[in-house]
């Protein structure tokens, strides 16, 4: 019986690691966009992130209020915090980002910073529920509150 739980066990592993293998390109072989994309680039001057979901209402665990202007923000607006290096110490506040992941994009303003150095990811867009809602991800959504998306300064 363990002969037979070790074989199991080490097929599954060999498994895994071949699927693993046959997923990261081998080192000759990196593309320019692979590379852009490991350092949160991408070709059509979009970012690449993660959007979380987060409450920019007094009370409704987001912290404190904005680091742009002290106030809180209902959730009803599409406010968005960024990521420590992508603040970069206050120039985007008050300046509108698409976003774009879903199949939509929206228009959300940058009122907060995701603080870096406090843990948050350093590849993070904070989106108030509005800005979900925007992107047509609903609450009950397995998608709702960890998606990939990218996004850009709006024009």
């Amino acid at each position: 019986m363990k002969k037979q739980v070790l074989s199991y066990t080490f097929f599954v592993i060999i498994f895994l690691i071949a699927r693993l293998e046959a997923r990261i390109p081998s080192g000759n072989n990196i593309s320019e966009n692979s590379k852009k994309a490991a350092r949160g680039e991408s070709n059509q001057g979009r970012t690449e992130a993660v959007l979380t979901v987060n409450s920019f209402e007094k009370g409704g665990g987001g912290g404190g209020p904005s680091e742009c202007d002290g106030h809180y923000h209902s959730n009803n607006e599409r406010v968005v915090a960024l990521s420590t290096r992508w603040y970069a110490g206050g120039s985007r506040c008050f300046k509108y980002i698409t976003i774009y992941g879903n199949g939509h994009s929206v228009n959300a303003k940058v009122v907060d910073e995701c603080d870096s150095n406090a843990g948050c990811p350093n590849n993070d867009v904070d989106a108030s529920s509005a800005v979900w809602k925007a992107l047509g991800v609903s609450k009950t959504s397995p998608h709702y509150g960890y998606m990939d998306i990218h996004w850009a300064d709006a024009k």
